[in-house]
């Protein structure tokens, strides 16, 4: 199988090379050239398996070059102890509609860690393939989550060093204070003056920098996405959607051959994309609910076919929606249109006149296949009070604003068709959010709240947050979006 980029869409690469590599030349994502598909077999196989066989079985269709043994031990080491969970992924059923996709029992208690935990060890395999002999040098813009799963990801990892930089005031406590007392010898955490969206253009601009890439390639490194960019991020992500249909058939909830539908709290748009492929493959899926925070550019996209980022950007309890550049969008809008040069000229507006419009017909496109809604953060909030006072189930704020959208479309629609929700975060990451959310008075912060939070909810706090206020703080940087090459010169020199 080969990849190309959405933005010249002809030139194929391999597996590996996209991998490696991260972002195009062009500053186009990699997609593959054809989907591969799937038939009810393949998925009756699946549900008889384990989370690790099931992500073998999927990423064997889109990673050739690999061999079963191969994504066999890669998996058997990103999905094991590591997680609290024997499931990696459990589905909790709460009604006969309704169940939630936990995919935070990893070592970060964020759904980063599903692809994250595999990601490095596809990276390191990719280079030996192709002989590559440098260090890999992976720059991170997060808005929360994903800088920690990368940094625990790549820590030590032979071969890559790794930078991460996040929006100075847009983490919550315990988000940074996992950053910042991040262990390893070949990481660095630097946070950056502006909102996530600063931090994400300045890392495209730092890859889009050829002269740069040429200092680097004399000093014997080379630069790599662990970003959701990065086709390595994004294959992972498909499995668990094949994986959450299984177990829900397992359970009793799904007649196998029936379509789900999945609401997904998303801001980059790279997990509910995992989804569309998973649909594109063969799964029964019937609709993808994209679900926004109050930062709702995606909710208008769907609904209208423009994409405007000219907006106000609001700081909310869910900060890892906290996005207004979707960069995920563009591999859908390839893959729908097939149109390089359209896509082409679409990023190019976004990035002159921060919009574009998508057209009549790819509008219609993607309303066939996705539904959008938002809540505000009060909303979410409520959510979070709502579904602990009837079912006895805690969700963080990321989970609620998806929780909420569902409810609110059902009740649009006066009806409820099966639907996962996909969680994506521990509540005890938002101990605050989620306190407050549940009627609690507090004067903690930080990661006193996760202690709080246990007492108060009687639920046990994950091992990777409970303690973390006795680490010690290595990373307290700060610069300017202007200055983030500079910085990544120094941390390279």
């Amino acid at each position: 199988m080969r990849y190309v980029s959405t933005r010249e869409g002809a030139g194929g690469i391999t597996a590996s090379q996209a991998i490696i590599r991260g972002i195009a030349a062009d500053g186009g994502l990699y997609v593959p050239e054809t989907i591969p598909t799937v038939d009810m077999q393949f998925i009756r196989r699946l549900a008889s398996l384990d989370y690790r066989g099931r992500a073998v079985a999927v990423l064997g269709l889109y990673l050739e070059e690999f061999s079963r043994q191969e994504l066999e031990q890669i998996a058997a080491a990103s999905y094991g102890d590591n997680f609290d969970h024997p499931s990696v992924a459990p589905v909790h059923v709460l009604d006969d509609e309704t169940a939630y996709l936990e995919l935070w029992h990893g070592p970060t208690s964020a759904f980063k860690d599903m692809a994250l935990q595999i990601m490095p060890r596809l990276l390191t395999a990719s280079l030996r393939k192709n002989g590559e002999t440098r260090t890999a040098s992976i720059l991170v813009a997060t808005s929360g989550d994903t800088g920690k799963a990368a940094l625990e990801g790549f820590k030590d990892v032979p071969g890559t060093c790794i930078m991460v930089f996040y929006p100075r005031d847009g983490v919550s406590q315990v988000q940074k204070l996992q950053m910042a007392t991040q262990e390893g010898t070949n990481v660095n955490v630097v946070a950056v003056d502006g909102n996530f969206d600063d931090a994400q253009t300045g890392v495209k601009k730092i890859f889009a920098d050829r002269d740069f890439a040429e200092v680097l390639d004399g000093r014997g490194y080379f630069l790599s996405s662990a970003n959701s960019i990065n086709w390595g991020r994004l294959v992972p992500q498909i499995a668990y959607y094949f994986s959450a249909y299984c177990d829900m058939v397992n359970a009793g909830k799904l007649e196998m051959g029936h379509t789900l539908d999945f609401c997904v709290p998303t801001g980059n748009f790279g997990d509910i994309l995992a989804g569309w492929y998973a649909k594109r493959m063969g799964l029964p899926v019937g609709r993808l609910i994209c679900a926004s925070n109050d930062n709702n550019v995606l909710t208008d996209f769907i609904g209208t076919g423009v994409y405007d980022k000219n907006r106000p950007f609001h700081l909310t309890s869910s900060p890892s929606m906290d996005i207004l550049v979707s960069s995920n969008l563009e591999r859908l809008l390839y893959c729908l249109t097939g149109d390089a040069a359209r896509v082409r000229d679409m990023m190019g507006r976004l990035g002159s006149a921060g919009r574009y419009e998508a057209g009549s017909d790819l509008l219609a496109a993607v309303r066939a296949e996705f539904a959008g809604g938002f809540c505000r953060d009060e909303e979410a909030k409520a959510e979070i009070g709502r579904v602990w006072q009837e079912h006895g189930y805690l969700m963080d704020t990321h989970t609620a604003v998806a929780s909420r959208v569902l409810r609110d479309l059902r009740e649009r629609e006066g009806a409820a068709r099966p639907t996962v929700v996909v969680s994506t975060a521990s509540p005890f990451k938002f101990g605050g959010a989620v306190l407050e959310s549940l009627g609690a008075v507090t004067s903690e912060t930080g990661p006193a709240l996760v202690e709080e939070l246990a007492a108060f909810t009687g639920l046990a706090a994950p091992k990777p947050l409970s303690g973390l206020g006795e680490k010690k703080v290595r990373f307290t940087d700060w610069v300017a979006v202007a200055d983030m090459e500079k910085a990544v010169g120094a941390f390279l020199a």
